[in-house]
């Protein structure tokens, strides 16, 4: 058994998928797929099952995937301790959601596994962040939308929803946040909406006229462009709003504000790492980005 065979492996698994793994790991997917066959053979059983709906563990593969992760992150541990240069420094950028509201979660953590990697962290719109990786000037970002760019590679990693917030008041409090949000009988209240980001026109209004919901129809008290102040206006009583679930989740722990639910086929977004294709990935690129997809598989 080599070490390869269990990156590949992981990798599919991970990533739900051998182009995706065979992108990730730098291969072409008949390599990947030789790696995780060959795996099989040593270990006489069969890890996956393939259909055409995707792949999906067999009851030892997800034994063998357990430790297969266990092993890859003792490997990684191995090597850090041993590296000549004991510091790095990853260059990573994030657009608004994942610089303000994932990072926090996640860096701490990362810092506890690795301790001896560190960030130059930039913040910006998801376009300027892809432009700055094709420059050279990141190792990876954390963005809102599939890169159009065929140079980078983007990994899937966390799906955030909208959500509608009000105030904490009799009349809200009287409606049940475990139900399905209400819509009908909030459309009537003032809105507090997003001005248009650069990124991601209007992500509110989208689903809105999705209800079939003129936005021009509604009274909308304010717009602004920062989903803290959104929330602050929210919190005073001067309207309600639909904003980020991630964004939102602090001040409703805090019950300053109240947080309704939208229907399961409502607007997500899903949120992707990504990195350049076609060269050798940035000391540290590896193990971030592992960390990143274990932790939300396991939040």
């Amino acid at each position: 058994m080599e070490m390869k065979q269990l990156e590949s492996f992981e990798a599919v698994v991970r990533t739900g998928s051998f182009t995706k793994a065979a992108q990730l790991l730098y291969l072409s997917q008949p390599t990947v797929s030789i790696h995780v066959r060959q795996l099989e053979e040593q270990l006489g059983v069969k890890l996956l099952e393939r259909s055409t709906r995707g792949i999906r563990l067999t009851d030892k593969g997800k034994d063998v995937y357990q430790h297969a992760r266990d092993i890859l992150v003792l490997r990684d541990r191995m090597v850090t301790s041993c590296s000549p240069q004991p510091h790095t420094i990853l260059r990573l950028g994030a657009s608004t959601i994942p610089a303000n509201y994932l990072l926090p979660r996640l860096l701490p953590e990362f810092g506890r596994q690795y301790p001896d990697i560190y960030f130059s962290i930039r913040q910006s719109n998801s376009p300027d962040i892809r432009q700055q990786m094709i420059d050279g000037l990141l190792d990876l970002g954390l963005v809102s939308e599939v890169p159009e760019e065929d140079t980078l590679s983007a990994l899937p990693f966390y799906r955030d929803r909208m959500v509608f917030i009000t105030p904490v008041t009799d009349r809200y409090l009287a409606l049940d946040t475990a139900l399905p949000c209400p819509i009908q009988s909030l459309l009537d209240e003032p809105f507090i909406l997003r001005e248009t980001p650069v990124e991601t026109p209007r992500q509110a209004d989208r689903y809105l006229a999705g209800l079939g919901i003129d936005v021009q129809f509604l009274r909308v008290a304010a717009r602004v462009n920062d989903q803290e102040t959104v929330k602050r206006l929210v919190a005073g009583g001067m309207g309600i709003s639909l904003i980020s679930e991630i964004a939102a989740r602090d001040y409703v722990q805090e019950k300053r504000l109240l947080m309704f639910e939208l229907p399961e086929d409502s607007l997500t977004r899903t949120l992707y790492l990504i990195t350049p294709k076609g060269t050798a990935a940035a000391s540290g690129v590896k193990q971030f980005t592992d960390f990143v997809t274990r932790f939300f598989e396991t939040a």
